[in-house]
């Protein structure tokens, strides 16, 4: 969808509900069944993930896994239209204000849950805060190109690739009371290490870099996730700041693996990495921690 101009040009035009459901029918009918080792993939983590499940119901949240992906996707093209209270309910929406309208630098924390990038423009929307996303290009040229259009005119500033870390020490550093949008669950080496799902793994990638950067330049940590409700609405979840100063790096890990993994084991159909890991990987397999209804 991303990598057809035709069709993403298609998405704008329509309303912003009809593009939303559009790209859910695209994804089951046509983008499904030819992703046939994504879906096994994804079927056997959550098997394991959600043993509490019976089969016939872990396919039926398979089958709205696929449907939110698309849903994302067509959305993609109208996240200025989804962005306002209409479409997004801040669960204790004072609480998370006052938060935003707090001292000091945030790192915004979360996971390809719901609709991240509708998550992303939100936060922008929501605070008068200077913000920063931190983004990976696909190996896909074509798509990639899509996704910087489309992201423009909402995501604000954003940084990736060589000298993306620099830029970001500059911004949090240099701009009051600047926030840095990070998601935690990026895919290295066909594996997804965060969250851990009991799994005996070091912080490493995104997750490590926050915490090296919240010691340096004394920044807390907001955990945070956007959760499709029905169609094109969402709640927004969020927990407690966590503080560098008052925590050590343990305890850090220890309660954003709780928050966001539970999140993911809770709505793993709209978990998009669900189909980028395997659990059945020597040294990767789910612990007793993740077998959680």
């Amino acid at each position: 969808m991303l990598s057809n101009p035709f069709l993403f040009f298609l998405m704008r035009l329509l309303p912003a509900r009809l593009a939303s459901w559009l790209g859910g029918w695209l994804s089951a009918h046509v983008a499904r069944p030819r992703m046939k080792l994504r879906d096994a993939r994804a079927r056997t983590n959550l098997a394991l993930l959600r043993p509490d499940l019976s089969e016939m119901e872990r396919e039926a949240m398979l089958t709205r896994r696929w449907v939110n992906i698309g849903r994302t996707m067509g959305e993609l093209a109208n996240i200025d239209r989804l962005v306002n209270d209409a479409h997004v309910r801040v669960i204790d929406q004072p609480g998370y204000k006052a938060v935003l309208d707090g001292p000091g630098p945030m790192i915004a924390f979360t996971c390809h849950l719901g609709n991240w990038d509708l998550l992303a423009a939100y936060i922008k929307w929501s605070t008068d805060r200077p913000g920063l996303g931190v983004y990976e290009d696909p190996d896909d040229p074509k798509i990639a190109a899509q996704l910087k259009k489309a992201r423009s005119s909402y995501m604000g500033e954003a940084i990736g690739g060589g000298g993306a870390a620099r830029g970001v020490f500059k911004h949090l550093t240099q701009k009051d009371r600047a926030t840095l949008y990070i998601l935690a669950d990026e895919r290295r080496d066909r594996q997804v290490w965060f969250p851990t799902f009991g799994r005996q793994i070091e912080p490493s990638g995104n997750l490590s870099i926050a915490l090296r950067l919240a010691r340096k330049v004394g920044a807390k940590f907001l955990p945070f996730y956007l959760a499709r409700t029905n169609g094109p609405h969402f709640d927004l979840h969020w927990r407690a700041p966590l503080d560098p100063a008052t925590m050590n790096d343990a305890e850090i890990v220890t309660a954003l693996d709780r928050f966001l993994g539970d999140a993911c084991i809770a709505h793993a159909d709209q978990w998009l990495g669900l189909h980028d890991m395997d659990l059945t990987l020597p040294g990767h397999g789910a612990g007793p921690r993740a077998y959680v209804p």
